[in-house]
């Protein structure tokens, strides 16, 4: 089923992201997330495409189990990263001989070791130019990636705000944003995003803290911040995993009730393959309980 559809029906929706573990003793554990994660039933998964494409086969594999396997609806990332266009084409053959009905198109990061993203001899420079691929060739429904404090290669919030219509016009479905610790930071976002007319469905992307230490490696390295009483709290507990766990829940819980009361089409959590944090939330957003 296509998402597109699924935020159709008006409700609010629960979603999850994956990434294709190196191991097998790491892909036990992600199967014992989904299936943690599966009673809650979330009307789609994702998962991850490493960098230059480095998750391909796997990437492939996972979304066609979740899928026809465990029964979840999922979805695919794909970069243009490390592909040329016939390589893309091929890729996404591949998600259609799996019935698989939804792709999350992203230019993606530069591959590890390098600062810069190279285009591929006769790939895609941008975003906006998969999008208008896909939807050329293929019936997939299309999600891209949204950026509430601007792209980290994008000092100028208002060119990024246009490079996302850009790909919404070449015929994106609905957008994920990334990670934010700020709900004000989604809410001016989302303004500015309809006052430029891009309409489609924008769900928030929610990241449980639970390691304070791996939280700024990301923030650092998405262009994200952390608002100052929760960085000064994650500080102050910073070795104790057990605390900052607690601290992580009790924020994402009231980010994500706030939202939900906003009428936001769903949360999209980063699970990092672990269900702890993320079920001890919609635990909190289920019961109406104070997080603790």
């Amino acid at each position: 089923m296509k998402i597109s559809q699924i935020l159709n029906q008006g409700q609010q929706t629960f979603s999850f992201e994956f990434f294709p573990p190196k191991s097998d003793e790491g892909f036990d554990q992600l199967y014992q997330t989904i299936e943690n994660l599966k009673s809650w039933k979330p009307g789609y998964v994702s998962v991850t495409y490493g960098a230059g494409g480095s998750t391909r086969s796997k990437t492939i594999d996972l979304v066609g189990r979740i899928k026809h396997q465990i029964g979840l609806e999922s979805m695919a990332h794909l970069t243009c990263v490390g592909h040329t266009a016939d390589e893309i084409h091929s890729i996404l053959d591949l998600l259609k001989e799996k019935g698989i009905d939804n792709v999350l198109a992203l230019r993606g990061d530069p591959p590890q070791g390098e600062e810069k993203f190279v285009k591929m001899a006769n790939g895609f420079e941008y975003g906006n130019e998969l999008v208008a691929f896909i939807r050329k060739n293929y019936s997939f429904c299309l999600g891209v990636a949204g950026y509430p404090e601007g792209h980290v290669e994008c000092p100028d919030k208002t060119a990024d705000l246009q490079n996302l219509k850009r790909k919404v016009d070449a015929g994106a479905d609905f957008i994920v944003t990334q990670l934010f610790f700020d709900n004000q930071f989604f809410i001016d976002f989302l303004e500015r995003a309809r006052a430029i007319g891009i309409q489609v469905p924008i769900i928030p992307g929610i990241m449980p803290i639970i390691n304070a230490k791996q939280t700024k490696r990301f923030t650092k390295m998405c262009g994200a911040s952390i608002p100052s009483d929760l960085l000064a709290r994650l500080e102050e507990y910073q070795e104790d995993n057990l605390a900052i766990g607690k601290i992580g829940v009790e924020h994402a819980t009231r980010q994500c009730e706030e939202l939900l009361k906003m009428g936001v089409p769903g949360i999209h959590f980063y699970t990092l393959n672990r269900s702890k944090a993320t079920l001890s939330i919609l635990h909190n957003l289920q019961n109406g309980t104070d997080p603790v």
